[in-house]
């Protein structure tokens, strides 16, 4: 009996080690590339919670309020993909790695544009577009915004529908940080909208 006791209770401490060993591995895949002080800088300026940490198919690490799903992945991957063949066909080499790039998905401020167009926005500060068409009584809406250069992070909102649009967003913030690495001079004409020009800027 007690041998019989003793065989099922390694049995069980076999299954329970396991199971934390799978636990830590995959809580160590999830929360790959994370990172603290970036987080704390992307819910400033959103005032979101960024509270779950997942990977593209490709590498790439995203931050988001709520799991997004593999149609939102697969959205970003397709931008990253349009960026760097364009940017390779202009010559560029650096930053062309998918695991380079964060990409933080926040609450949108809002979902239509004034022509009642779909178009998940984040409410920013005005700064320098403050008085510019842009300005939307201190502040403006921005699709996208570039959070940091190193490491290579920015800022989508939410998309319910129109997931091409994700792709799109990714590809044109994606070019500013592109720009910073291989190109400073087109970057610095580029990267402050308020003196005219859009995206996308590499063709």
């Amino acid at each position: 009996m007690f041998s019989k006791l003793t065989h099922i209770a390694r049995v069980l401490l076999l299954v329970l080690v396991a199971t934390l060993s799978f636990f830590v591995e995959v809580t160590a895949q999830t929360h790959r590339g994370s990172n603290p002080a970036l987080i704390v800088r992307a819910e400033q300026i959103t005032g979101d919670r960024f509270m779950v940490a997942t990977n593209t198919s490709r590498g790439v690490n995203v931050m988001a309020r709520t799991m997004p799903g593999a149609e939102v992945l697969n959205a970003i991957d397709r931008g990253f993909v349009e960026l760097f063949t364009v940017a390779q066909r202009h010559g560029y080499r650096n930053r062309l790695s998918f695991q380079d790039y964060t990409v933080f998905i926040g609450r949108a401020d809002r979902t239509r544009d004034s022509r009642g167009q779909y178009s998940p926005d984040i409410a920013l500060p005005a700064a320098q577009y403050a008085g510019s068409y842009y300005d939307q009584g201190g502040f403006i809406y921005a699709a996208g915004m570039v959070l940091a250069f190193n490491p290579s992070a920015f800022i989508i909102a939410e998309h319910s529908q129109d997931l091409g649009r994700i792709s799109n967003v990714v590809r044109y913030e994606g070019e500013h940080i592109i720009l910073y690495y291989n190109d400073r001079g087109l970057y610095e004409k580029t990267a402050d909208h308020s003196r005219g020009g859009g995206h996308p800027i590499l063709r």
